[in-house]
């Protein structure tokens, strides 16, 4: 009895000493560990896991309390080496992690987390003590937390990626970016570094990136009359925009604020006509702070903004289409400068606002947060590699490989808002192949259902009669893919409406509301909810049975970000979305358009598996490019401006990892000045899409799309005109290099590459190139030099240092590491090659198709080493998954001035068995003009043997 008391109480004695003990502050687990913060350094516990997801990736993910849930992402498919293997080495204030090419160290108080490559060099790390929080938040009756995480970067960082964005800015160090999916703004909360880290933040809501602020009203500044008096600024609005001083009312008012739909209506006095009025502010703006101040305006009609009697801003968007403008204002402390604004509103829905950010604060000038609106628990990846290229292939890792796109899909589309007839499309592509335009691929765009039957995904018979038949004519007699528009809408009563209502598949806030479209009377419709499993099957069973069978090629989805309607708050656009499958709206909110390529991606390769499927969505998120998913950037203007802010729009999309981007050639909205034009404005008209057209061609994917006027090549201009045959010079190019772009298309495939590059990707030892965003790598070799300004026939343009570059029309040898002001005559677009380059330049074809590249000319630019390689598939076909293509690879060595090609690898159905290779030799002090009919220096006879040939 006395030994049970004994052991009794001894069993007491540790069961109180271990509850008055410390608990452990953290754990192993079989792929990381967890680490339990102490709430007197965090404000309440923290859980903090890290998980080891391959050599150079590793995933964060924190939470309030102790427990880590379980979950399932929509953005990543990976999975691990069952060999990886690493280390913990744990301290008194830390803990380390450590894999073969990464090290984690964790504070055991706080759980901020830093990252070191294997030297021990420092990378990144969470700002600490208080980079990480949680505030708690309630959406559609559930538990949620506005998650936010600083990181501590150093000044020579730069920041891209991060999706696809309209302010004409590149290297975000310093800016924010703002992850909503809307018209022409694609949000992907993927951020890369100039020092070869990227950040995946697994969130779906609504986020900011980098200087995570919220901006301010304008009424925040010290705001002056045009008297002098302070606390407002003096508006003027009259009803004659040609005399804009002639007043119906002035009055004072220290705020604009009409952003969202329907705003302008309780802001706008009633005594004012936004369908001629013209609307001005002027007066001073002082600030309590000295630097730079960030303006940020979003605009529809015409803009311009005066600061200290600058003009900052000139710009102009259609009313119904709003777009970003911003402009940095340098103030110092108490200092007055004069503002005026001039704004015509356009008449209809009217856009206008203003707000601003004052300088960072020095502590926060080298940091860069996420904040998210809405998530259970804050999850990110962490990815290092020795080069950018390496960052996106770990995010290819995490998210999906981007299958190859169909061969076709890399020649010449032309698309028109809207081909209204199926005479209007067959007569389009007769007088391309009449006229010998290289296509590839003709768009159908939206309308081509009756009015009232929008979602009924059937072909109007007046208009349409016989789309079976259409469709086999321009596959069989002119050679060409057609795509068309889907779009996730219904209109309220149609079959399909009632099927999918019926079946608890459709958003219903919209039909609540009552809220009507802008065709004919206007109509009820709402979308369906592709987070549903069952939705998304059911979308693609209904255009597999209406189109689908009928043999089109490709798919063409629009308003999928989703738009069920345009130009609303985000708040309202969470409430359109109430009743979102897999939780509340605002959690899920920006993964729309990634769910709804999947449901039509996996849908199509169900019903014909070896069939590549091809998707243009206007809108995407991480993940996309896994469902053969390419981008365009929306409904933009065509104005100059907007043709440069495609170029840095198109980088940091392609830098955040999705590598099939396009645009508008020729921008989609016009200004009245041009549907109607004089001579004057028809010449700026012709000079402006000829100048896109260049740019166009050295993009992913070569794409015309517009309203009115008709964007054919010889609707724009007639055929002895500059214009007509600088187009045609370019589409015809693009086809001489289809041999370099589909070797692009296959290496981003099977080696994760980036066709459009930032230069910052290939000279990031240059520091130069750190802001450039008006400049691009096209592949390897090309540099290209889009020209952005009517009349320009000059371009200042900078080449890399560390090499030589060639103009690729002369021949003509340049120092790199020096501005130079190039030759950019109407008819050309400045394009340099880089010294040490192979460009394979195939034979002159109408379509992708037509022949097979029997004969390759390979321009060889001499003065460094080089290497390409030639890849070679069925080009419609997914048997290159199962290993069925063919690699031939080149080498030249300049020590020995040789040109070595090597044993072709691998084989498909219908590859060639021997073809011949012209080489033409580009040195510097021997400038060769590009002549692709001239005689080589050499050609010889290729049969999938080794080679090797001196100069």
């Amino acid at each position: 009895m006395k030994m049970r008391l004994r052991l009794l109480s001894i069993l007491c004695t540790l069961v109180f000493n271990v509850l008055l003990a410390e608990p452990p502050s953290y754990i192993q687990t079989k792929d990381g560990i967890i680490v339990f913060t102490d709430p007197v350094f965090t404000g309440t516990s923290q859980a903090v896991k890290l998980e080891v997801v391959s050599d150079n990736i590793i995933r964060v993910i924190a939470a309030p309390g102790k427990e880590i849930a379980a979950t399932q992402s929509l953005v990543t498919v990976y999975s691990k080496r069952p060999d990886l293997s690493w280390n913990v080495i744990p301290s008194k204030e830390n803990l380390i992690l450590k894999t073969i090419n990464l090290t984690a160290i964790v504070d055991l108080k706080t759980g901020a987390v830093s990252f070191r490559d294997p030297g021990g060099n420092k990378i990144l790390s969470e700002k600490q003590p208080s980079g990480r929080n949680f505030q708690p938040a309630v959406f559609e009756g559930q538990q949620s937390y506005h998650i936010k995480q600083t990181f501590q970067t150093t000044a020579d960082d730069a920041h891209y990626g991060l999706g696809q964005h309209q302010d004409d800015v590149y290297n975000y160090k310093g800016q924010q970016v703002f992850l909503f999916q809307n018209n022409t703004e694609v949000g992907v909360p993927f951020l890369i570094s100039n020092k070869n880290y990227g950040i995946l933040w697994d969130n779906y809501s609504l986020t900011k990136a980098g200087d995570t602020r919220e901006y301010h009203p304008l009424s925040s500044l010290r705001l002056f009359s045009k008297e002098g008096l302070e606390g407002w600024l003096t508006a003027t609005y009259s009803n004659d925009r040609n005399k804009p001083a002639d007043a119906v009312l002035q009055r004072a008012e220290a705020s604009i604020s009409m952003e969202y739909l329907n705003e302008s209506k309780q802001y706008l006095p009633a005594e004012f006509n936004p369908a001629n009025g013209v609307v001005t502010w002027e007066g001073s703006i002082a600030s309590e702070f000295t630097g730079n101040h960030k303006f940020r305006f979003t605009y529809g009609g015409y803009i311009k903004v005066w600061v200290g009697g600058k003009l900052l801003i000139d710009r102009w968007r259609k009313a119904w289409n709003p777009a970003p403008a911003l402009a940095d204002v340098t103030m110092q402390k108490g200092q007055k400068l004069h503002i005026k604004i001039e704004w015509i509103p356009e008449g209809g829905e009217s856009y206008l606002s203003l707000k601003w950010l004052e300088p960072l604060p020095t502590p926060e000038q080298n940091t860069f947060s996420f904040s998210s609106e809405a998530g259970k628990q804050l999850d990110y990846y962490f990815i290092y590699g020795n080069n950018m290229d390496e960052v996106i292939s770990g995010y290819r890792f995490l998210t999906g490989k981007a299958p190859i796109v169909p061969k076709w899909a890399l020649g010449f589309w032309q698309s028109r808002e809207r081909y209204k007839t199926q005479q209007e499309i067959l007569e389009t592509v007769a007088e391309f192949r009449k006229r010998k335009i290289p296509l590839d691929n003709i768009v159908l765009d939206w309308s081509y259902w009756k009015e009232n039957d929008w979602g009924s995904q059937e072909f109007d018979p007046t208009r349409f009669s016989s789309p079976d038949s259409m469709i086999k004519v321009v596959h069989d007699q002119y050679n060409t893919k057609l795509m068309i528009s889907v779009w996730p809408k219904f209109y309220e009563g149609i079959p399909a409406y009632k099927e999918m209502n019926q079946k608890g598949w459709l958003y219903k806030r919209n039909v609540a509301d009552r809220q009507r479209d802008w065709i004919g009377k206007g109509y009820v419709s709402t979308f369906y909810d592709a987070f549903n499993e069952e939705a998304r099957k059911g979308f693609w069973n209904l255009i597999y049975n209406k189109i689908y069978k009928k043999g089109i090629d490709a798919w063409w989805m629009d308003a999928s970000e989703p738009d069920i309607l345009s130009n609303v708050s985000p708040q309202k656009r969470k409430e359109q979305m109430t009743g979102v499958a897999l939780g509340a709206a605002a959690e899920y909110l920006n993964a729309y358009p990634l769910q709804n390529a999947k449901g039509i991606y996996e849908g199509q390769r169900s019903v014909d598996s070896n069939k590549r499927v091809f998707l243009l969505t206007r809108s995407g998120f991480a993940g996309s490019q896994r469902y053969a998913a390419a981008i365009w950037s929306g409904d933009i203007g065509a104005r100059w401006q907007d043709m440069k802010a495609q170029i840095p729009a198109g980088i940091n999309f392609s830098l955040s990892g999705i590598p099939y981007w396009t645009m508008d050639v020729g921008g989609f909205v016009v200004e009245s000045r041009f549907e109607k034009p004089n001579e004057e404005a028809l010449e700026e008209w012709r000079e402006l899409n000829t100048r896109w057209y260049q740019f166009g061609a050295f993009v992913p994917l070569f794409r015309v799309h517009g309203q009115f006027p008709y964007r054919e090549i010889y609707n724009i201009a007639p055929e002895g005109h500059t214009a007509y045959q600088s187009m045609l010079y370019y589409d015809k190019l693009r086809y001489r290099l289809m041999p370099y772009i589909y070797s692009l298309a296959g290496s981003t495939y099977h080696n994760n590459y980036t066709i459009m590059r930032g230069l910052v990707m290939d000279f990031a030892k240059d520091t130069a190139v750190l802001n450039i965003g008006d400049q691009y790598m096209f592949g390897p070799s090309l540099l290209i030099n889009p020209v952005y300004n009517y009349q320009q026939r000059t371009r200042e343009l900078y080449l890399p240092k560390g090499q030589g570059w060639y103009d690729l029309y002369t021949g003509k040898w340049n120092q790199g590491g020096q501005k130079i002001k190039a030759e950019a005559p109407y008819e050309r677009m400045p394009v340099y090659v880089k010294e040490g380059s192979i460009v394979p330049f195939g034979p002159e074809l109408q379509y992708t198709s037509e022949k097979p590249a029997d004969t390759i000319t390979l321009y060889v630019y001499t003065g460094k080493d080089a290497s390409f390689q030639l890849y070679e598939d069925q080009g419609t076909t997914y048997d290159y998954e199962k290993g069925q293509y063919s690699t031939i690879p080149f080498q030249y060595n300049e020590s020995t001035k040789s040109l070595t090609i090597g044993d072709r690898k691998g084989s498909y159905t219908s590859m060639l068995a021997k073809r011949t290779f012209r080489i033409v030799w580009v040195t510097p002090a021997s400038a060769k003009a590009l002549d692709l009919e001239r005689k080589p220096d050499q050609e010889i006879l290729y049969e999938g043997k080794k080679l090797s040939i001196k100069m």
